[in-house]
């Protein structure tokens, strides 16, 4: 069944920026996707949505009733015909789109949320323009299992669910955060139907021999510890897709995104921010844009900011040479990973001793997914092929990057 009523939404960023619609997991709404909207929507009109019974969408929103319970109340009247397909659910995303005058769009989805955009990918290929898949399979499981779930959860309401979410969610060093518990607190307000009809919905999905069919560029990203969709189901993913990368994100369980949310940021800029077509960009304009957003995206905001800001007379060919050369030109080819890019990087600049750049491409690095044990890696490297002493003070300088970096984590832990 499908309806021509969309969920509910919330935008943010610009009218006239590239559209990105984002997909939640089941058992939460659209905030799960707070740790990143605000810097995805500098760059990207952000559409995110609510499955039914999930947040402000109606857990009947597929019946075309528009009167059902809306999820936050914890009640609503059983329906045993209110299941649903990820079919059903693509159709919503379509509704919305059409109602929103968008067309075309980028779309990224947890779990559940990514099963709709990989299938909107091979049905309806017209309107995905690319696609990350967090934490996301092509199968999730035996159908039995999303079956009993259901009847557990229509008889039940979701306390037994939330009783071990966790568990599947988040790693042991997570649970419990402010974060967490305001996650696990969400999953409690969701209308038991529309939970029961979204596990019918996964109950049903099974996508493993179309994936060759989704031609559009694809990240996906994989949590190390998630016991849901564990890394395996991902590889499966990015080996069925001709245009697929995969990341794995050390540290984090099924919802990575909350859980590390700087390296599945960085992992989704890096994608979404990349040249959309195989071609690179033909003009100086272009090759400037495309090297603007891709500078932003590795080296971040503020220190674009003060680079311009600085900018004279006299440097401003400089900057902009950097900009479409560098960023326009290398660092937008499809060939290397923004991760492969940064290892790189780094041995080079351990190489020639360029400490100042080492320090910004060391932060960079993290922005790019690599984690404090990777770059450790890279300088073992570098000390048998750049040399001891090069390595030496290279090992020092990213000491003090990282330490940097565990204060930032930590305060965005306390205030999360």
């Amino acid at each position: 069944m499908t309806s021509p009523v969309p969920p509910y939404h919330r935008e943010d960023g610009p009218a006239d920026a590239p559209p990105l619609f984002l997909g939640p997991s089941l058992g939460t709404s659209l905030q799960v996707w707070e740790p990143q909207v605000e810097a995805l929507a500098r760059r990207f009109r952000v559409v995110r949505w609510d499955l039914p019974g999930h947040g402000g969408t109606p857990y009947d929103v597929l019946t075309n009733t528009g009167a059902g319970t809306g999820a936050g109340t914890g009640t609503g009247t059983s329906r045993t015909d209110a299941s649903c397909t990820v079919a059903d659910l693509g159709g919503l995303v379509l509704a919305l789109a059409d109602s929103l005058g968008i067309d075309r769009f980028a779309y990224a989805g947890i779990s559940l949320g990514g099963a709709v955009g990989a299938w909107l990918a091979v049905h309806h290929p017209d309107r995905i323009a690319s696609l990350a898949l967090v934490c996301s399979a092509a199968r999730f499981g035996e159908p039995a299992a999303w079956h009993e779930r259901a009847a557990l959860v229509r008889e039940q309401g979701l306390a037994p669910v939330a009783a071990t979410a966790a568990g599947r969610w988040f790693t042991p060093a997570f649970a419990g955060s402010r974060a967490a518990d305001a996650l696990l607190a969400g999953l409690r307000t969701v209308v038991p139907e529309g939970y029961a009809a979204c596990c019918d919905a996964l109950a049903t999905y099974d996508l493993r021999g179309d994936l060759a069919r989704i031609g559009a560029p694809t990240l996906v990203v994989a949590g190390r510890n998630d016991p849901a969709t564990p890394p395996a189901d991902a590889r499966q993913l990015a080996d069925g897709m001709p245009a697929a990368s995969l990341t794995e994100i050390a540290g984090a369980a099924h919802l990575a995104n909350a859980e590390q949310p700087v390296p599945v940021l960085a992992a989704l800029l890096g994608h979404l921010t990349a040249s959309p077509s195989p071609e690179h960009p033909t003009d100086d304009r272009a090759r400037h844009a495309a090297g603007t957003a891709v500078r932003r995206a590795v080296l971040g905001d503020d220190h674009v900011d003060r680079a311009a800001a600085r900018t004279t007379a006299f440097t401003a060919v400089f900057q902009d040479f950097i900009t479409r050369y560098a960023w326009g030109e290398i660092w937008t080819r499809p060939g290397l990973s923004r991760h492969t890019r940064s290892c790189v990087t780094i041995t080079a600049l351990v190489a020639r001793g360029h400490h100042d750049e080492l320090a910004l491409h060391l932060r960079a690095a993290l922005r790019n997914g690599l984690t404090p044990e990777d770059i450790r890696e890279v300088l073992l490297q570098s000390a048998v092929y750049c040399g001891v002493p090069a390595a030496n003070s290279a090992f020092a300088l990213a000491d003090r990057v990282l330490a940097e970096h565990r204060e930032v984590l930590a305060e965005h832990r306390e205030e999360s």
